[in-house]
């Protein structure tokens, strides 16, 4: 766990940088797109410093990098052209406007990145030499949960590009069988590392990604926040979409529900 300073380091220094941008800017945005480069830049970085055999530091540098890189240019295209986020407008509302809770919240995000980043550690630390069954199943899940994540923002980013469904839910494609197919795909995306560090002597801990990404997508911060906003914005519409469609595991929809009452 050698390279985990070296996280810790530039979570804090690039949380710092992205504080200070919402200063200017008036967008606590930016902290998803700091959170996604870093933790991708964790992997790279742990990767470089592991102390395992080249392939599974190789496959984790690029799948994690990558995907990194991915959700971090996605994000950054929305905080840069759109107003601040229904759910960080609320936060700054309800701590009126202080920095210092703002600054608070930006460094928590720093720890969150070291967090997030032991899954890598226990790649990083795998002796297993060679490409194994375990890394092709890994590239396999990287392939389709990125994949889908990228598909399911294409089709909300397409839907709210429209002017004719301002204030309305977006039902098209991967929504029609989830309100958070992102969420899932980003969930199902940590599998990957679990099954690049089979055979690491640390391998436990490359389940804290999916266990805490799914606590914090399921009862922290992801789904609670937005449909707490989706419901302020979009009302009676998504409360029929709620009826309507699962919540994270995507399955058939009864569109029977799916009517504002």
């Amino acid at each position: 766990m050698n390279g985990l300073p070296w996280v810790l380091l530039y979570a804090v220094l690039i949380m710092a940088w992205g504080w200070a941008w919402q200063r200017s800017h008036h967008n606590i945005g930016v902290v998803d797109v700091l959170w996604a480069k870093g933790v991708g830049a964790s992997a790279v970085l742990l990767a470089l410093l592991g102390s395992g055999a080249a392939a599974p530091r190789i496959a984790l540098g690029v799948l994690g990098g990558l995907w990194g890189s991915r959700l971090a240019l996605h994000l950054w295209s929305r905080v840069r052209k759109e107003a601040e986020d229904g759910r960080y407008r609320y936060l700054r509302d309800y701590w009126q406007g202080h920095q210092g809770r703002i600054f608070g919240f930006f460094m928590a995000q720093a720890l969150l990145i070291v967090l997030f980043a032991l899954p890598f550690v226990a790649v990083a630390s795998n002796p297993q030499r060679g490409i194994s069954i375990w890394m092709v199943a890994a590239a396999g899940v990287w392939l389709l949960s990125v994949g889908g994540e990228a598909v399911a923002d294409r089709q909300l980013a397409r839907f709210r590009a429209a002017p004719a469904n301002k204030g309305r839910t977006c039902r098209d494609g991967l929504w029609h069988y989830s309100r958070h197919p992102n969420y899932f795909f980003e969930w199902l995306h940590w599998f990957s590392y679990v099954l690049l560090a089979v055979g690491s002597p640390l391998w436990w801990l490359a389940w804290i990604g999916p266990l805490l990404m799914y606590v914090f997508l399921r009862y922290l911060s992801g789904i609670p926040f937005t449909e707490k906003q989706a419901l302020r914005s979009r009302g009676e519409d998504y409360r029929a979409y709620q009826r309507s469609t699962p919540m994270f595991f995507p399955w058939l929809p009864d569109d029977t529900k799916d009517t504002p009452r």
